[in-house]
């Protein structure tokens, strides 16, 4: 059998191949992006050969150490296979049965464009060669160094604008900086108060330090302002918890003109609001934060595990300046002594030389891209544009909990509506991550094998077909 070969262009050049630009960062991962968006559009197919290397650098202008090292990367995604004097052919895909598919967890995907090996080495090595390694390896005093905060500000000034570096706090983690927010804004017995659909650490923290967790009603603009005054005054409520920028599960995002009666409804409520905000930078067109809105009314966290990696652990909170700074920081120790000081040093290294901003543009590249292969395989996804994760709303013959098991026997591991919600009846819908599939190739399997089953009724998965 004579192997295929992939369609050419009339320039010479294989059609699958891409344009180079020069913010796309090295060629040879620029060629193994051409590959994998080919497969992931059909452009190659399984079995496909691809040209010899020699040949292919000629055709692309680059020399033959590039597409060695690119080759060699995409063996190791397992996107192509060498057949030695054969050549090089495009993979079959690799499913392994018994190894479930992650739509559940909620994290960034691997950055389009980007060595994060190469990133990571040389990060680390700019933390060894400028920090002291004594102080990497003893204890630290909570909130982060000078340098740390610092950082943050730099970080943070895309939403915030500029912020005085003495006032961002350094967290290990956003649901750490949230539990010690909880703790030091309200006693035991207290209520806070969320929307009926939230991220479900928020009210967990809440219920295990003794808080009762009140819902407010929303609309399609978000929370109601009025059901805010109503649930403040009928609990005596001082602390609302929001996540306004592509909400975690919905992805809503809050309009500015509710994010504006919401902060004046709290300020005549004397009430504080924690924004969890780790979404914004996913959102082209967001609104300013309500902590930009209302400085004196919001404790603003900001996360980097959602936007660059969890690996980091480190999050940026910013206090009202009437906020007891001392509470939440005795609060925080209690949860976490401090942060990792060499975790938090390469955090603080890349923001300084310009790594994470290369690594975020590498991660918002592909979070698009995987939006897009989202839209185009499952119908009747709500507000799936942009951001990590997608709020699918189910048919009628589905119950998420029910399609959520099915999913599991099938391989796959979503998140049901009834993970997030807290109240009567849960909309019938689930959450999709988009970020667990370590390519975008076997995303697109994954979302076609969910597409499938919902396409199915429950009762049709368990006829007997002789």
């Amino acid at each position: 059998m004579t192997p295929k070969s992939p369609i050419h262009s009339g320039s010479g050049r294989p059609a699958w191949v891409g344009v180079f630009v020069a913010d796309g960062g090295p060629r040879y991962l620029q060629i193994v992006a051409f590959i994998e968006r080919a497969i992931a559009d059909g452009a190659l197919r399984p079995g496909d050969r691809l040209p010899p290397q020699r040949q292919l650098a000629a055709q692309l202008g680059v020399d033959l150490t590039t597409v060695t090292r690119s080759f060699t990367e995409a063996r190791r995604r397992q996107l192509i296979d060498a057949r030695g004097p054969l050549g090089t052919f495009v993979a079959a895909p690799k499913v392994e049965l018994a190894q479930r598919v992650d739509l559940g967890m909620n994290i960034p995907p691997p950055p389009a464009g980007v060595d994060l090996e190469a990133l990571l080495r040389e990060g680390v090595t700019q933390v060894l060669i400028r920090s002291d390694i004594d102080l990497l390896m003893t204890y630290h005093l909570g909130g982060g160094s000078d340098a740390d905060r610092d950082a943050g500000a730099r970080w943070l000034k895309p939403m915030l604008g500029r912020t005085d570096a003495a006032r961002v706090i350094v967290s290990p983690g956003a649901q750490a900086a949230l539990a010690a927010l909880i703790l030091a804004a309200t006693q035991p017995g207290d209520v806070v108060l969320t929307g009926p659909l939230v991220y479900p650490g928020f009210p967990l923290a809440a219920r295990q330090l003794g808080r009762r967790v009140e819902t407010v009603e929303v609309d399609a603009d978000g929370m109601r302002p009025d059901a805010l005054e109503a649930a403040c005054g009928a609990h005596g409520a001082k602390l609302v918890y929001l996540n306004p920028t592509l909400q975690n599960p919905t992805a809503h995002t809050m309009p500015e003109a509710r994010r504006l009666d919401i902060v004046k409804t709290a300020a005549r409520c004397n009430a504080t609001i924690v924004e969890d905000d780790p979404y914004w930078l996913f959102a082209p067109d967001a609104p300013p934060p309500l902590a930009r809105l209302a400085p004196q009314r919001v404790c603003y966290l900001s996360t980097l595990s959602k936007c660059l990696s969890p690996g980091l652990r480190t999050a940026f909170v910013v206090l009202p300046e009437s906020f007891d700074e001392a509470a939440f920081a005795a609060a925080l120790r209690s949860f976490s002594l401090m942060s990792a000081p060499l975790t938090a040093a390469l955090a603080t290294q890349w923001i300084h030389d310009g790594s994470a901003a290369q690594l975020l543009a590498g991660v918002r590249d592909e979070a698009a891209a995987r939006q897009r292969l989202a839209a185009q395989t499952l119908a009747g996804s709500a507000h799936a544009t942009d951001g990590i994760h997608v709020w699918h709303a189910l048919p009628g013959y589905w119950a998420a909990e029910n399609l959520a098991a099915a999913a599991r026997a099938e391989g796959l591991v979503v998140a049901p509506s009834t993970a997030f919600h807290s109240g009567e009846r849960a909309p019938n819908a689930i959450r999709i991550s988009l970020g667990g599939c370590s390519d975008r190739a076997q995303l697109r399997a994954a979302l076609n094998r969910l597409s499938t089953l919902l396409a199915q009724r429950p009762a049709d998965r368990h006829r007997v077909v002789i």
